[in-house]
Formats: C-alpha cells, structure tokens, sequence
C-alpha cells in the first residue's frame, strides 16, 4: 500500500453460488487494499473470480443464489456490506462506478442512450434538466460517441460503441472508485488507447482510483500499479507491477507469461498452461492450482499454502516462493528490466 490514504480495503471476502448443481466457491478469502488514487489490475482465467468480487463490491450480486459468506469491504472505513439499500443506493455510481463486461445487456434497450447517462447524473448531483443533458452529451462525446446521437436507442449502435456508452455512465459522475471489467474488450485499438488515454486522465485530474478486470497483461502493464493474481477464487500473487513483471514467482504467473508471445525473444513454441482449473463445487484441501503446477509436490496436495511476503509488498500463495523468485535474466519465459512490459504493451 502506497503512502496515499487508503480508499478501499476487503478483507477475507468469501463467495458462494448456490446452484441446483452443487455450491459453487467462487471466491475464498480474498484481501487486498487500494489507495486513492492508485490503479490494480485483476488478472487470471475466466472463472477465476475476478467479477464476483467486482459485483460483492457494487453490492449487485444476485441473492439467491450468491451468498458473501464472510469478509469486509471498507469504503472509507466503512463497511459497504453493512450499509442499508437506499445508502448503498447513493454510493453505487457516485463513489463507486462500474463499467460493465457485456453491453449489449447492461443497457435499457426501451431508453435513448442519452437518457440513460443524463439518468445517473440527475439521481447523484443537483443539476437541471438541461444541464445534465449537456453533461451528458460532453461525456458522450468525450468516449467518440457525437453529441447528435443523444436520442438514438442501443439497437443503433454497434458492439464497441455500446461499449463506449457504457463507460460513459460509469464515467458520468466522476467516482472516486472505478471499477472496469474488461472495458476495451470490443474495441478496436484507436478507441481502445482513448479509452485507457480517460482513465488515465481521471486518475490525474480527480485522484480516482481503478480496479481493472483484464485478461491483457499489455494492458496491466501500461496502466496499473499495482497486480493482483487471481486462481480459484484465491489471489495467488499480489504485488507492485515491477514485482509481478520483472520477479514473477507463483507457478500460474509464470504460466500466463510463457502461454503469450514476447517479440524480444525467439522462441519456437508457447509453453500453455496444462489442463483447467478445478470444479469451484469441490473445496480442495490442497493448493488450488497443484493439479496444474509443474512444480507440484506431494505436500502441495494435502496442504493449503499461505500469502507468505518473499520481499516487501509482493505476496505469493506457494510452498517454494523462495525457490521461485529469481532475478529476472533467470526466469524462463518472463519480461526482464521494463523491456518485456513494452512488449506487451505493443502486441
């Protein structure tokens, strides 16, 4: 954690899914930190749990069947999980906005989209009619949507720009907490750079701080401070961008960066991780990822590794930690000195 006060604090966050196939784990005590002003980045396979902790977050888990079984979400010290409705109500997009994974069903399709971002505006700040619509036609224009198409409803729109309307709402109130759940995902690359360009000015300008849910290291690379690793519902790895990048340790870490290709090295072939990941319905006594370590021991079955700190700040979930962090030169596979987050970045 940074020296900046600190905005938003979960501790031990568990959740479950209670299905007709069985409880679903999908996150088991997960705790990290996040200071104002400061970005981190939710890596790891689909699956892994990264939007169930965005949505414990937004208090917007579906109940039933989701149940958060324990934990703390500290806004300001406040637990958000406590709160009553109607003040929830007043935090979920002033405080804390989120840009959604899929827009084609996070938007009104009954509603213009210059309603539905002029709608957020009106609830959260004391503004007339005429000026949220101003506001919400700079917005939109701000994301490359033209002012003129205030009226028009989503069926009009293709995929990547009901995308951009989407971060226009999350956007539209300018929150202190961010949270983006792959929001470049249906972009083409020019949008893509306007949309990171935007958070980027937001955390300058408005000291805002941002989770961003990605599966693009590049992206993770450009744009965060911070890494968390997510596997199984667990964080694996957390750290500074420079410890996740340039002294990968946990096993799965060091998977992703061998499964992608690097343009400063040659290599003949990608190394992918082996298998999928285990059934969230069955509680492993064991490390979640030993089935699919090639570093696995006999113990790792049996026993469940603690978030042990191999240097300050940098946290891994593994037995041999110690054995894992080398110096960068060292590492099959994982960027070296910044060079390899610039490659990323250009893919």
């Amino acid at each position: 954690m940074s020296s900046a006060k600190k905005l938003l604090d979960i501790r031990d966050l568990a959740v479950e899914y209670h299905t007709d196939g069985g409880v679903v784990h999908a996150v088991n005590g997960v705790s990290f930190g996040l200071a104002q002003g400061e970005i981190i980045g939710l890596v790891g396979e689909t699956g892994a749990g990264k939007t169930t902790i965005a949505l414990s977050i937004m208090r917007l888990l579906q109940s039933p069947p989701a149940k958060i079984t324990s934990g703390e979400i500290l806004l300001h010290g406040t637990d958000i999980l406590q709160v009553k409705d109607k003040q929830m109500r007043s935090i979920r997009g002033k405080q804390v906005s989120m840009i959604f994974q899929d827009p084609m069903t996070a938007l009104n399709p009954l509603e213009t989209v210059g309603a539905q971002v002029e709608e957020a505006i009106l609830i959260h700040e004391k503004v007339s009619r005429a000026e949220a619509r101003q506001k919400a036609i700079e917005i939109l224009e701000m994301v490359g949507i033209k002012g003129e198409r205030f009226g028009d409803y989503p069926n009009q729109f293709s995929g990547g720009m009901k995308q951009r309307i989407i971060i226009a709402i999350a956007l539209s109130c300018r929150p202190e907490l961010l949270i983006a759940d792959e929001p470049t995902t249906a972009l083409d690359v020019t949008i893509q750079n306007q949309v990171l360009a935007l958070m980027r000015n937001l955390k300058n300008e408005l000291n805002t701080s941002v989770i961003l849910i990605t599966h693009d290291l590049g992206i993770v690379a450009e744009m965060c401070e911070k890494v968390a690793v997510i596997y199984g519902g667990e964080i694996v790895e957390l750290g500074s961008a420079a410890d996740i990048y340039d002294h990968t340790t946990h096993p799965y870490t060091r998977g992703l960066f061998t499964s992608i290709p690097n343009i400063s090295t040659t290599t003949d072939r990608l190394i992918p991780i082996p298998g999928t990941m285990h059934d969230p319905r069955i509680v492993k006594t064991g490390c979640a990822f030993a089935d699919r370590c090639p570093s696995c021991q006999e113990g790792c079955q049996v026993s469940k590794p603690p978030l042990q700190e191999v240097a300050p700040g940098h946290l891994v979930r593994c037995f041999f930690a110690d054995n894992f962090r080398q110096p960068p030169q060292q590492q099959v596979g994982a960027p070296s000195n910044g060079a390899g987050r610039a490659t990323a970045v250009e893919r």
